[in-house]
Order: structure tokens, then sequence, then C-alpha cells
């Protein structure tokens, strides 16, 4: 048998345009042989719906698609992801299914049975969990089929994951199933298609049975689903691999088990940079929004998300404000606009001095007698906040914020500041990583300037302002940051691991008291294990002192 897994990038509800999709990849798979189309889990209405799935119309909308698909698919079977109801009267009203289906008529149907509920997952506030199924018969395949979370359950292919009471994969094995299929909508994360393909590898090996994957492939608001679909042996060696982080059609042959071998990204910061690039790309074009804006200050950080938006937008599309204060180095502004030209972008100049003048003049009255200090500095990165939206407003740009995740833990940004924005594109990426997608950004030509990467980073927002002298450098702080947010170490078993103790605690500190910051930034999507737009859910008013 031939079957295609085709990672697709639905859009939540949009189901008229997801069927589309899915009947013209279903002829193509046809017309190319296949006697099987595999699509990824709720391809139909798009994942994550949330609490879409709460409202009737939406539901009745899903189950009209799936009817309509079915009706327009002539020639070839096709597995696909999308919600089916729960008629028992007993649990949440809905199920997260796999449904079989060739020549119009139903042939199978799996309900997800492991429903995650950590991190960015939500699965038990609407789904109730399926009961045990049975393999099916298709083409002379006893077919296993299984739904994203219902494979995460092998503490020894993966200690990290989490562990439940019952094993989908080997409730099928003992029935008879030979031959297993995945369905997923599995976000990315750094180290996550690693861990995936080693799962998936050796439950191959652990039943003796080939395994075919099929994931999501898009960007959908903070996350971002890679694609990679492939294909495993009995052995545990990979025969088919999709692309990442596009649309792709992948065809695998079961009496050889055999299929393409596409290429993949090779180092974390290519799969970051591509990553954030269709997080962009599909973010603007489902909201609507053709072009962006930014402030581009001469530094690392606009620079690496100007590089972005031009790669998922292009030149046409991105511009760049250019807001030199008195505190701003001749180096900066170089920088900033060698960046634009390298780029090919418009940019427009708008000075603040005389702004900030006339703010300190309007408070000279209250701010009598007091020094200056960081209300100064703040005051100057809301007027370019300010500026930024103006030109939203009048020119229909949409803001990208230009901070890292490293500031944002620490709280090293200003709201209604350089906080201001519709999308945070680099929120998610620490600041030693954003130096790394940066090179890899300038691995064939030269757009961000090499001085970029030399000199110390800076808000210049006072004279001689260094990050440094505020923060603790990037390479002690990021890797306690990993620490602290995405193992969740107590600040005891930091500093065991060697960490200045005084430091630590500073660290936490500002991390721990700048919730009230994080949950009035704007969302952006997440590449690392633990991102602060979604996945991490803590008070901001609380008594707990970590220790």
């Amino acid at each position: 048998m031939r079957i295609a897994l085709a990672q697709i990038d639905s859009t939540i509800g949009a189901f008229g345009e997801n069927v589309d999709a899915m009947v013209a990849i279903c002829d193509e798979a046809r017309d190319r042989g296949c006697d099987l189309v595999v699509f990824p889990e709720l391809s139909i209405t798009g994942y994550p719906p949330r609490d879409l799935l709460e409202r009737k119309d939406f539901v009745t909308g899903a189950l009209d698609a799936l009817d309509e698909l079915m009706s327009r698919v002539r020639g070839i079977g096709v597995l696909c992801g999308t919600i089916t109801r729960n008629d028992s009267g007993v649990g949440k009203p809905l199920f997260n299914s796999a449904v079989l289906f060739e020549q119009g008529k139903l042939l199978h149907m799996v309900h997800k049975r492991l429903l995650p509920s950590y991190d960015v997952f939500d699965e038990t506030r609407y789904f109730k969990p399926g009961p045990a199924s049975e393999p099916v018969c298709f083409h002379g395949l006893h077919l296993g089929i299984t739904i994203c979370e219902d494979i995460w359950n092998e503490p020894e292919f993966c200690p990290s994951c989490e562990t439940y009471d019952i094993d989908p994969v080997e409730d099928l094995a003992r029935r008879g199933a030979a031959f297993f299929i995945n369905i997923s909508a599995s976000p990315f994360c750094l180290e996550k298609p690693e861990i995936r393909a080693r799962i998936i590898r050796g439950l191959a090996k652990k039943y003796h049975s080939p395994f075919l994957y099929c994931n999501a492939a898009g960007g959908q608001d903070c996350l971002v689903f890679d694609g990679r679909s492939f294909g495993v042996r009995p052995d545990g060696e990979i025969f088919a691999q999709a692309s990442d982080f596009c649309q792709d059609l992948l065809i695998v042959e079961t009496s050889d088990l055999s299929g393409d071998v596409k290429e993949i990204s090779s180092s974390p910061e290519e799969q970051v940079f591509k990553a954030l690039v269709l997080a962009l790309r599909d973010y603007t074009r489902r909201c609507g929004i053709t072009k962006v804006t930014l402030g581009l200050s001469g530094g690392i950080d606009s620079s690496l998300t100007a590089c972005l938006a031009v790669e998922a937008l292009g030149r046409p599309n991105v511009l760049g404000a250019i807001m030199p204060s008195a505190y701003t180095s001749k180096e900066s502004l170089e920088d900033a606009r060698l960046l634009a030209a390298n780029l090919g972008i418009e940019i427009v100049h708008l000075p603040i001095s005389l702004i900030f003048e006339a703010y300190l003049q309007t408070l000279e009255e209250p701010f009598s007698g007091l020094p200056m200090d960081v209300t100064e500095e703040n005051i100057q990165a809301r007027i370019r906040g300010n500026l930024l939206m103006a030109l939203s407003n009048k020119l229909g740009y949409m803001v990208l914020s230009t901070g890292n995740k490293s500031e944002l833990a620490v709280g090293y940004c200003t709201l209604y500041g350089d906080m201001s924005g519709g999308y945070a594109l680099i929120s998610d990426v620490p600041k030693t990583l954003v130096y790394k997608v940066a090179r890899y950004v300038n691995r064939h030509e030269q757009f961000i300037p090499e001085r970029v990467f030399q000199k110390p980073p800076s808000a210049e927002l006072r004279p001689g302002q260094k990050d440094e002298d505020d923060l603790p450098p990037y390479h002690i702080l990021d890797p306690v940051l990993e620490l602290y947010l995405e193992k969740r170490f107590t600040p005891r078993e930091i500093i065991a691991r060697g960490f200045e103790e005084a430091m630590v605690k500073r660290i936490v500190r500002m991390v721990d008291s700048n919730e009230y910051k994080r949950v009035q930034a704007p969302l952006g999507p997440k590449v690392t294990g633990k991102a602060f737009c979604c996945g991490r859910r803590y008070p901001v008013a609380h008594g707990f002192r970590p220790v």
C-alpha cells in the first residue's frame, strides 16, 4: 500500500478553507497512486481551538465539514483528525477523534485516550478521554491508530514524559495491530523533534512494528508546529522524512518501507530561525495584517527582528523607525541605517529629544528636587512606543516589539514602552541564542553589521549605559534562567551547580517580581521548553518565596 502523510497548516475554524485544501491534497495523493492519505490531529478544525469548542455553532461547523470532506473525496482512503460529539451524557461533550473513511463511508473512528493538561495544553477542559480502541484492517494492514499524546507515555524513551496508567500503543499491539499511525499537532520547541523521534523509534523496536508519524505544520498565535513527519522501520531506523517548518506531502511504501528522506534543519539556530519566520508569516496572514513596523536601535535584538520580518513578509512590507535620543551613539545610528540598507527596507527618522524635553518640562514641578533615575529612562522608551503605535494607527502597520526572553524574564523592559506591540517575535529567545540565530542570518551575506555583534548591549537611555551595569552577564544569566524557568530548579539547586549565591537570589527575585509586566506583554512564538506567553501560569500576587 502507498500512504501519503500530509502535514498541513490548517486555520482554526476556517472549515471551508481547510476542507478545500484537504480535498486538493487527496486528489494529488490519489493521482500519485496512493491508497491512503493521513492528515494531522484536528486537521479539520485547526489546533488548538481552545474555547471555540464551547460554541455550539463551531462544533456544528466542524461536523458539517467532516461530512463535506467525506462527500467530496473519492478514489482514496482518508485518515484525519477532527472533533466528534460524546453523546453518552457523561463527561465532557466532545472527543478529539481520528476518522478513517473511504468512498464516503466511515470505516473506523478512534478517540484520543491520553489528554494532556500541562504546559500549553488544556485538553481535559474540553474533551472526554476515549475508550480502548481496536485495530482496523485497511487494504490488508492491521492499523493501530493513535492521536498525539497517546504515544507520549514511555519513560524509558522520554524520562520527562507524563506517566499515565493506560498505554494505548500497548493495548493496540495486544489486540493485533501490526502497523501504527500517529496523527499529531505537536508544537515545536528546542529538542522536541529529537524527543519525538526517540520515542517513536523506541516504540517501533519495542513492538517490532513500523510506525508512521504525521504532524501539523504552521504557526498559531504563540505555538509553532514544525511538521517533520516521518516513518520508522521495526528496527527503529527512519526510512522516510518530511521537511520541517512547512507544508509537505510525504509518500511511503508499506511493501518495502521506503520513502523520500527530505532535508531538515541542521542546527538549533536554523530551527529557531525557521520557527520564528513561520510564526510571523502565519500570524499576520490569519489576522489580515500585511505590513509591520519596528524600532531600529542598532542593537542585536532589533536587527534580528528586522531580518526575520523581511524573510517572513518581504522587504516592501517592513518599515524601520530610527528614534535617536541624546544618549544614542553615533555607532548605533550608523549600524541601524546600514542594517536597513542591507535589508532594503524603508526607514523613518523620528528623533525623540524634543519630545523628551517637553515631558521633563511638564513634569518639572512634581519632580522638583528629585534626582534623575529609571523614571526618565522609561519616559524615553515610552515615547518610542507611542511613536511606533502612531505609525501603526495611521499607516496600518503592526508593531513588532523587539525584546528578548532574558530581558522579559527579569523585567529589563518598559511597560507601554519597548514592550508595546502586536507581536513579540523574539520574546522566547534568550539573549545568548539571539546572537547565534543572528549569526545564522549572516551565514551567506552580512545583513547585520559585524559591529552589532561586537559592541556591548545597551539600552542607551543614560550616558554610558551598558546592560551589564544592571544585569548579570548574559552568559551567566541565561543558564540560571533556564534552570529556574524551564527545569524548575530551586535557588538552592541552582547554587549547587556552581553559581554564585547572591547572584542567583537576585535573578530569582527579579523574575518573580516582574510577573505583572509579563501578563501585559504581547504574545510571541514559543521556541523553548517554557514560554511566558503560554504554558507558564503563575499568579501575579502571591507570598511564595523560593529558596
